[in-house]
């Protein structure tokens, strides 16, 4: 089937949803909603998948943009949780989707406050990581093993570094991912592509055990969506439709620093957060030349917001750890933007910082429920949710496939193309710049007009919010998205019915 997602498809879609019978539901379309709608199709299933909202509209496009190998987890014990990272950042990394996620430097600056014995320590770990990805045969072409640097080397890629007390530097790789939200919407393409009915703007109002109460968010009509099984997976919302659920949710504060903030930066940096223990912050330059920063840990409680806020104090603290590292500080006037994100960490007693990434998967009557976990692991999180749901509704399916799937965009990249296109689309790059010689219009940070109406034909965008906040991120800095916003509009308008 085709993989284009579109609002003509989606009329068509939901026509159909409201009058068949699915075997399976997916709520929520995330990275392991979008993930378990791939699954289940892929095994032959019948299905839907709705969000109240966008492709990848909440945690799933927060994150540190890391797919990463679980040292942390390591250092911690947590064995299990660590190989199963490795295992997914392998599996991105070499076959499903190469085209997004791919091995990146990180410095940790041995300064000062990083002592001898902990910087030993450290090391340590790196190799043992090292020792995970060869054992989930990862190869070393893919994600370089960990050295150390001197000085000099560490200031050819972070020339930004404070020189006073500069040891060097421990230099690691892992997996980040260019955009969090394409690898969201390509996981959609891909489900969409093997059958799966994917329906944004579709509010699921009420689970049962034989589907749900849905309300289409753009007309206001409800209707009924019948399934076999149901698999709920609103990650930090989850708890709003299960009540079984336990959620301790954690805010991730990131801030977004002017292109230009840290001149010469290559490398990611990790930067030790002071008075904790294996605890960092994370420099990590973009593409487009911005700078995210992040990120905190902090618990939140009370309602679950669509659109988390970030707190003056989340940028207060992260410009004092970043700062303790800087020749030149950064002031409050380079912060161009800050984004936070809300993990679903189940409930436990203790710190968010400290509760477990691990994922888990509840079942009662005909509701399959699946919350923890994060975005490196979002795959293996999702087979587990179908291989639930396809024993409680005693569904006949083949085995997950998952693991040899390539998402859209994954292949051979055309020749001919600009190098941003063939990074940012993959195997698309030469349709895309079809598009893009036609609207050649550019609207921020190097995107074109053409690139949002590929967006609109293809990637299921509807409006304003879906191609400035999701499909490109220009509008995590307010300006951008004020000067982008005609053209955005000018294409929804010329094209959102094509």
């Amino acid at each position: 089937m085709d993989s284009s997602l579109n609002a003509a498809r989606r009329s068509r879609e939901l026509r159909r949803v409201a009058e068949e019978r699915v075997d399976v539901l997916v709520v929520g379309l995330g990275a392991t909603g979008a993930g378990a709608a791939l699954d289940a199709a892929s095994r032959g299933l019948s299905v839907a998948a709705i969000d109240a909202h966008d492709l990848a509209f909440g945690t799933s496009r927060w994150s540190s943009k890391m797919v990463h190998g679980g040292l942390r987890y390591l250092a911690k014990g947590q064995v299990g949780v660590a190989h199963e990272s490795a295992v997914e950042r392998g599996i991105l990394l070499r076959r499903t989707a190469p085209h997004l996620v791919r091995a990146h430097p990180y410095l940790l600056p041995l300064t000062p406050a990083v002592s001898r014995r902990q910087a030993a320590l450290v090391m340590t770990g790196y190799r043992l990581g090292d020792g995970l990805r060869a054992a989930t045969r990862t190869p070393r072409r893919l994600l370089p093993g960990p050295t150390r640097l001197n000085a000099a080397r560490a200031h050819t890629l972070a020339p930004i570094l404070r020189t006073e007390g500069l040891r060097g530097a421990l230099l690691s790789w892992d997996g980040r991912l260019l955009d969090d939200a394409r690898l969201v919407v390509a996981l959609a393409r891909t489900a969409a592509a093997h059958g799966a009915r994917v329906l944004t703007r579709c509010r699921a109002l009420r689970l049962t055990g034989h589907g749900a109460q849905v309300r289409d968010e753009l007309t206001g009509e409800e209707f009924t969506i019948r399934a076999t099984v149901v698999i709920n997976a609103a990650g930090v919302w989850a708890g709003g439709l299960d009540p079984q659920v336990r959620l301790r949710p954690s805010r991730g504060s990131h801030l977004v620093l002017e292109p230009g903030t840290l001149p010469g930066l290559i490398a990611g940096v990790h930067v030790p957060v002071p008075g904790e223990s294996n605890r960092f912050a994370l420099v990590l330059p973009q593409p487009d030349g911005r700078i995210y920063v992040g990120l905190t840990d902090e618990p939140v409680d009370g309602p679950v917001p669509d659109v988390p806020e970030v707190p003056e104090e989340d940028v207060r603290t992260l410009l004092g750890v970043l700062n303790g590292v800087l020749e030149v500080p950064v002031t409050r006037e380079a912060v161009a933007g800050a984004y936070a994100g809300l993990r679903p960490l189940l409930a436990a007693d203790g710190r968010t910082a400290d509760l477990s990434r691990e994922h888990a998967v509840f079942s009662e009557g005909g509701v399959v429920t699946v919350v923890g976990g994060k975005l490196t692991t979002y795959r293996r999180m999702a087979e587990d949710a179908v291989d639930r749901a396809v024993s409680s509704g005693k569904l006949r399916a083949r085995r997950c496939r998952t693991r040899r799937i390539p998402l859209v965009g994954a292949g051979p990249r055309p020749s001919g193309v600009p190098a941003r296109l063939a990074e940012r689309y993959g195997a698309e790059a030469g349709a895309v710049h079809a598009l893009v010689k036609e609207h050649p219009e550019e609207v921020g940070l190097g995107l074109t007009k053409g690139e949002l109406l590929w967006s609109v034909l293809h990637e299921g965008a509807l409006d304003e919010g879906d191609l400035l906040d999701r499909r490109t991120r220009i509008g995590l800095v307010g300006r951008d998205r004020d000067r982008a916003l005609p053209a955005t509009r000018d294409v929804l308008e010329r094209f959102s019915r094509a």
